[in-house]
């Protein structure tokens, strides 16, 4: 991949939320071109909560003057302050310090309601599951003075929209894998996919043929499916997630829209109480049953309707499949003609190669000792774009859920790093200033929340 492709992909796998987000002329040279734009409205004018995809909390911390303070958690600090480093983890943010964004309040800082789950349910849930109660949750507050040529628009990455870029480091790396191994994995996607196609087509007739699909029908071969094509689960994830989140008119989802926050807690509480994720975060089996679809959404937030939901997700997936896993400008049609070969596959289904060979390679059998470096190498090009883009604070472009990074590689980055503490109010108080420095290297899977964490709580949406 040349430095030109490899920008390319890189801009790509971002969104500029600082471009019109309504009202956007449709590329017709794009297949997706109109659906793209029509979703844009749809979301931004035809929810309750979609005027904070313009405006919220932290596109306003990200944008404002000052220093930028964020919330990271921990439950690791006698580790890293015996080193003296920390260390950011792949994911959804991909090789970032997982934050989320501290408002000034008084002589302390009021957390984002992102900040509140992590640091208050999610990782003292996690510690209880590791059966470690020693190792208590500490709150860190990063104070960050802003560069002087810091990028000043909104480019959020989007993990959905690195399967080409994984495809691309495979294809780079795939000589650490025997002849023997690479014919294998190949062969093993290629089947995953060849064994899919009920769904991949059905997804492929609703977005360009406009076929009429009970959603019901729909959600029951999108559950049968994510076994085999386990980025089917993040997908559902996510757009359940942004669901609850531009529907809930609850009474806790409009105090927070007022102050310009999406309520994390509704998705938060879908996975970790519903679904009982705790301590074993993997989106890959986020398989909600069709069965118990409504009672679950009622258990969540009884403001949502779940027929609508159900509506709703079979378009949105449907759209998401097709513009995240199809090759971009490629309509994949004739699948029962289709030659089941890897190479000819890439040409129409690329990111959707490139997304399973990400996912498989955890456990494909000697590539989990280099799949550090597959993910390191990752993050080098992504810290190398952002560096291009003078962005410091790269966040999670899903959707501004609250979910912000902090850039390990950036050149000078100024900062401060205090233990803090939280009152009865919830507010966060710094304690104890710290000599950390952040380091840009990825901590190793066998570290994070996957495997038995042992230096940070990584992002809830790690893949």
């Amino acid at each position: 991949m040349d430095v030109r492709d490899g920008y390319h992909l890189w801009a790509d796998a971002h969104a500029f939320f600082d471009s019109p987000l309504i009202h956007s002329a449709p590329d017709h040279t794009d297949p997706l071109g109109q659906q793209s734009a029509d979703w844009e409205t749809r979301v931004a004018e035809d929810t309750p909560n979609g005027a904070l995809l313009r405006g919220n909390a932290l596109f306003e911390a990200l944008t404002g003057s000052g220093p930028l303070y964020l919330l990271h958690v921990t439950h690791a600090l006698e580790e890293i302050s015996q080193q003296g480093f920390l260390y950011p983890s792949g994911g959804c943010l991909v090789g970032s310090i997982y934050c989320a964004p501290l408002i000034a309040s008084g002589t302390g800082f009021r957390p984002h309601n992102l900040a509140q789950y992590v640091l208050n349910k999610e990782a003292p849930a996690f510690v209880a599951k590791m059966g470690a109660p020693e190792r208590t949750p500490t709150p860190l507050i990063f104070e960050i003075t802003r560069p002087r040529r810091a990028y000043r628009g909104l480019a959020g990455v989007d993990y959905l929209r690195l399967g080409s870029i994984h495809l691309s480091i495979y294809t780079h790396l795939e000589y650490l894998l025997s002849t023997a191994e690479r014919y294998e994995l190949r062969e093993t996607v290629v089947s995953r996919i060849k064994n899919s196609t009920t769904f991949l087509s059905l997804a492929a007739a609703i977005v360009y043929e406009g076929a009429d699909v009970a959603p019901a029908v729909f959600l029951e071969l999108l559950d049968e499916t994510i076994p085999r094509l386990p980025i089917l689960g993040y997908l559902y994830f996510e757009a359940l997630a942004e669901y609850l989140m531009l529907h809930s008119t609850s009474e806790p989802t409009q105090r927070l829209a007022a102050r310009g926050e999406f309520n994390n807690w509704l998705y938060k509480e879908m996975l970790f109480a519903t679904l009982g994720m705790a301590g074993k975060f993997d989106l890959a089996k986020f398989q909600p049953s069709p069965s118990t679809f409504a009672a679950l959404l009622e258990q969540v937030d009884d403001t949502v309707d779940a027929a609508h939901a159900r509506a709703y997700l079979r378009d949105r997936i449907s759209y998401l499949v097709a513009a995240r896993l199809f090759t971009p400008g490629q309509v994949p049609d004739a699948w029962h003609h289709t030659r089941w070969e890897f190479d000819g596959l890439a040409a129409h289904l690329g990111p959707l190669l490139g997304h399973l060979i990400h996912r498989e390679l955890r456990t494909f059998g000697r590539y989990p000792d280099f799949y550090f470096y597959f993910d390191q190498h990752k993050a080098l090009q992504a810290w190398n774009y952002w560096n291009h883009m003078d962005i410091f604070a790269p966040f999670n472009g899903t959707m501004p859920k609250g979910e912000v990074g902090i850039n390990p590689a950036y050149p000078d980055l100024e900062y401060r790093v205090w233990r803090a503490e939280q009152d009865d109010a919830g507010r966060i108080h710094p304690v104890e200033q710290l000599d950390l420095t952040i380091a840009p290297r990825l901590v190793d899977i066998k570290y994070t929340l996957m495997r038995n964490n042992k230096w940070s709580v990584p992002e809830p949406s790690a893949s």
